[in-house]
């Protein structure tokens, strides 16, 4: 009884470290690939910055689902950061922390860090954004952090029709009025007054992008 019981146990964390907290089907990935050819400016971008864009590009073309706690496309999915650490890793072995908080508290150890406290992109607050950017997120799901980062996104720029992208995991985002879910080209738009989740940072890649 009890070596069917440890062969039980053995199984169920292969389980668990297999589906990464998921259990039941995964949502099918419904996802764009990033529009490199549609984003304004796009020849002036700095050249790292197109070297991370241009991977995130060959992703985002593998329809890759959102799969919390993964950092592998080989699983068929990756989550927000996980998707941003196997970016940077595979294109330069970068030492970047796996996970959107210590991402975050990496960027302020930097001193790379620009907060953001309004809601709207008119605000002087995000002058200095620039392609290239990690983008952060606080409260997207519960947590005790403090202060609680639970998302992040890489900033692409604007279109070239002044609309604001970024490329990560998620899911559910939107992209031109679709939702998506996976690792896809994303609308860059600020959560509204009535949600939980609020944009709070931004800034360039230390030894990277700046």
């Amino acid at each position: 009884m009890f070596r069917i019981f440890c062969v039980l146990f053995i199984l169920f964390i292969s389980l668990f470290n297999t589906s990464c907290c998921q259990f039941g089907r995964l949502h099918p990935a419904v996802t764009r690939p990033v529009p490199v050819a549609d984003l304004a400016h796009y020849p002036r971008y700095h050249a790292n910055v197109k070297r991370v864009i241009s991977k995130a590009r060959l992703l985002s073309k593998k329809h890759l689902t959102y799969i919390f706690g993964s950092d592998d496309p080989k699983n068929g999915g990756m989550d927000c950061s996980g998707v941003i650490y196997y970016l940077l890793k595979s294109i330069d072995h970068l030492h970047i922390p796996r996970d959107s908080y210590d991402m975050y508290i990496w960027l302020e150890r930097e001193k790379k860090i620009h907060y953001v406290t309004n809601d709207h992109f008119h605000s002087d607050q995000f002058n200095a954004l620039k392609p290239g950017d990690l983008l952060f997120w606080t409260n997207t799901y519960k947590t005790h952090r403090n202060p609680p980062i639970t998302h992040v996104m890489l900033y692409l720029g604007k279109d070239k029709n002044n609309e604001p992208l970024m490329f990560g995991s998620s899911d559910g985002g939107i992209y031109k009025g679709t939702e998506m879910w996976g690792v896809s080209v994303f609308d860059f738009i600020l959560p509204n007054d009535h949600d939980k989740a609020r944009f709070v940072a931004y800034g360039c890649i230390p030894s990277f992008t700046c």
